[in-house]
């Protein structure tokens, strides 16, 4: 599938401004359109906050091409719909304080169990072009989008990729890569060292390695749940990606814990790209 713009979703608040600013550098890093979306109950509401919107970005890339319109409907149908042959999808998130962080928390999980393309939850404070690794969380066979997305980003942003692969095992084992911090006397105890052929899904990191050969990776295997060592990892890197693995809630469709957790409390912005299938 050829993609041809990002598409961003604003309200008119900070955080979407810095959504917006994001959005900008990726579409602007690709060389593709920015589609600015703000969903509200009346559409002639729209017009300040995007007029706002497109000013800004004409200030920070005068060449970038942008569309912005206001669209009638709730913001998760409304960028599930936009999400459909896009690049990315960009939205921003106001952390979980308070009763406005956790609907909006709901929005962004609602969003990463069924956009149709990747799907990019701004958090942290760290700036897009700043040089840090891009990580890779991996769990499983299905998470082949999630690796191609993961080196096509380290590509585009000329940085190292950080790949975490979890491997689930009645015996815990845990091989902490060395961008993590040391284990504690409890964990060493709990640690030990399995094969590597186990950890290696069937499709190849040294294939998708060949045809990226400008990226450095570092590879490791984690015998546990996945969630911490990764939250800790996104201290120190551009931004995380993580397969959406989606789960059936009573909410209704929810991403897989992992991209939840990350969603929650991650200190980088969070890709979650869909499985395949």
């Amino acid at each position: 599938m050829t993609f041809h713009h990002v598409v961003v979703g604003v309200d008119g608040s900070l955080i979407s401004v810095r959504a917006l600013d994001w959005a900008a550098d990726e579409a602007a890093r690709r060389g593709v359109e920015l589609r600015v979306v703000y969903a509200v109950p009346d559409s002639d509401e729209s017009g300040p906050i995007l007029d706002s919107a497109v000013t800004r970005l004409t200030a920070r890339h005068p060449e970038l091409p942008v569309v912005a319109w206001g669209a009638v409907g709730g913001a998760v149908r409304t960028l599930v719909r936009e999400s459909e042959g896009a690049d990315l999808t960009v939205v921003g998130t106001r952390g979980m304080g308070g009763v406005a962080g956790l609907l909006f928390g709901s929005v962004s999980l609602r969003l990463a169990a069924q956009v149709h393309s990747p799907l990019l939850v701004v958090r942290g404070d760290h700036r897009c072009d700043d040089g840090r690794p891009v990580l890779l969380g991996l769990e499983g066979d299905g998470d082949e989008n999630a690796a191609l997305y993961a080196f096509q980003e380290a590509e585009r942003r000329g940085v190292p990729l950080h790949v975490l692969h979890s491997w689930t095992h009645r015996h815990v084992t845990l091989e902490l890569p060395s961008f993590l911090p040391a284990m504690s006397p409890g964990q060493e105890q709990l640690a030990q060292r399995g094969g590597a052929e186990d950890s290696v899904p069937r499709f190849s990191l040294a294939r998708l390695s060949e045809r990226h050969p400008d990226v450095r990776v570092e590879s490791r295997t984690i015998r546990c749940a996945p969630a911490d060592a990764l939250l800790e990892a996104t201290r120190d890197c551009a931004v995380v990606v993580v397969g959406a693995h989606h789960r059936t809630h009573w909410f209704g469709p929810r991403p897989g814990p992992v991209a939840h957790a990350l969603l929650h409390r991650s200190h980088c912005p969070v890709a979650v790209v869909p499985t395949a299938k």
